[in-house]
């Protein structure tokens, strides 16, 4: 039986070689088709990687709470015939949240504040702005961040509300070129801390930055959180400026209340609505299956503790990683359904050309059935001589698809990936192809009579 492929094989590639213009404008299709499939298979993956690492940035098996500063709940009251609304007191998101948290949960491996105020950097007489970051030294671990040069904040550090501080890796580059940072000072906003650490590059992309909501982390510097509350601002406590300008208002603190008084009613309007200390909480649990029911825990007990007031919303970036995932699974089906198109019509031409093949050979097949050849054989060898075509046009494919993708990646500044998944996809769908559209030509040459073909001119 080999000897019979391998013979047919051979009769195959002497009628390629005699009609060579012919056999390379038909595998022209199959060839753009393998090449098309890998590209956009190339370009689909890249993209869902880059989407999953970005995600990490966020931790798929974290749930964030984060604070609704427009919130208004309560009841209309009925008072002289009048309505009045009673709103009910909220503490707002608050490190006493975390330790509740970090008490009650179960499954949650760590957690940490983040506390965002947008300031200046300032040194050797340079300025930028940036964001200073509030958090604790579980922040790093929660958020995959890995500190190149020095060190995470100690328990001391932040106890005692150090003025020390992480910097990302280009405030490093624009502050410190060529200079080790570690022990020296950088002014933010109006205080100096001391850098302590260096997290090393993160690459994230402008358009994932936007969808995903995630900050330039390069740019940021980081401080304890004891020392930005009690160094910069906390929003929970009440300072001389909240009580100037503005008509009589009521502020809640403490369980306490405070009545403020103002000159002007215009300046009311210069206070900070953002009574929450913290901007988001960040809970990492110990596997991702119990996110959905952590998320659930978490909302009812900052329910309760915030006086049934919903001032808060609750993210789990699983949610978004699986609708991230659908989206480009959907997309890669969508880009490979057109691609596979250039497949379809290659094999159609390879139809084509064999049925015209068969047509032009009528007096060979003749003479091959006069001396003992059966119709499997005659079969055999035009099946062959389309998978060849097929097979030719395949691999011709994949090193031009792979090249398509390689200067995708360089010209268009775009993630491509080509994996072995792909490479065999579009490889196998060419091999079928050729056995498909090769099958009925090869069945019609079988067919004709051996007199009939001899006497065909």
């Amino acid at each position: 039986m080999l000897q019979k492929i391998l013979y047919n094989f051979d009769i195959a590639l002497e009628a390629i070689q005699r009609n060579k213009l012919r056999a390379f404008l038909t595998s022209l299709g199959i060839i753009f088709g393998v090449s098309s499939v890998i590209a956009m298979l190339a370009i689909g993956t890249g993209a869902q990687e880059e989407v999953l690492a970005q995600m990490q940035l966020l931790g798929t098996n974290n749930v964030i709470v984060q604070p609704v500063v427009e919130q208004r709940e309560g009841r209309i009251q009925q008072e002289n015939g009048g309505d009045k609304e009673s709103k009910k007191f909220s503490p707002g998101l608050n490190l006493e949240d975390l330790a509740s948290v970090k008490e009650f949960v179960p499954e949650v491996e760590q957690l940490s504040p983040e506390i965002i105020y947008e300031t200046s950097f300032i040194r050797d007489a340079r300025m930028r702005t940036g964001k200073l970051v509030g958090v604790n030294s579980d922040y790093f671990g929660i958020s995959n961040f890995d500190i190149v040069e020095g060190s995470n904040f100690s328990e001391v550090q932040i106890q005692n509300s150090d003025p020390v501080c992480i910097i990302g890796y280009d405030v490093k580059t624009k502050f410190f070129a060529g200079r080790n940072p570690i022990g020296k000072k950088i002014k933010v906003g109006h205080l100096w801390l001391t850098v302590v650490g260096v997290l090393d590059k993160k690459d994230i992309s402008t358009e994932n930055i936007e969808s995903l909501g995630i900050r330039n982390f390069n740019l940021d510097i980081y401080a304890p959180v004891t020392t930005v509350l009690l160094r910069f601002k906390n929003r929970a406590v009440i300072t001389q400026n909240d009580l100037q300008g503005g008509s009589s208002s009521v502020v809640f603190f403490g369980g306490g209340m405070i009545m403020t008084s103002g000159g002007g009613g215009n300046n009311s309007s210069n206070a900070d609505p953002n009574y929450h200390q913290l901007d988001r909480l960040i809970v990492k649990v110990s596997d991702t299956k119990y996110s959905a029911t952590i998320a659930e825990v978490l909302s009812r007990m900052l329910k309760r503790r915030h006086n049934q007031v919903v001032d808060f919303e609750i993210i789990v970036p699983e949610q978004l990683l699986q609708q991230e995932q659908r989206t480009k699974r959907i997309f890669n089906i969508v880009l490979s359904s057109i691609a596979s198109i250039s497949l379809i019509v290659g094999g159609i031409g390879i139809m084509n050309i064999m049925l015209a093949s068969v047509v032009e050979r009528y007096r060979e097949i003749g003479v091959r059935m006069a001396v003992g050849a059966q119709k499997k054989d005659i079969e055999l060898q035009f099946l062959t001589e389309a998978l060849t075509i097929s097979v030719t046009g395949g691999f011709v494919g994949i090193i031009l698809g792979m090249a398509f993708s390689y200067g995708i990646e360089v010209s268009a500044d775009i993630a491509t990936i080509v994996t072995p998944v792909s490479i065999i996809i579009s490889f196998g769908v060419a091999l079928l192809i050729g056995v498909i559209f090769g099958y009925y030509p090869a069945k019609r040459a079988a067919q004709h009579d051996p007199v009939h073909a001899l006497r065909h001119e």
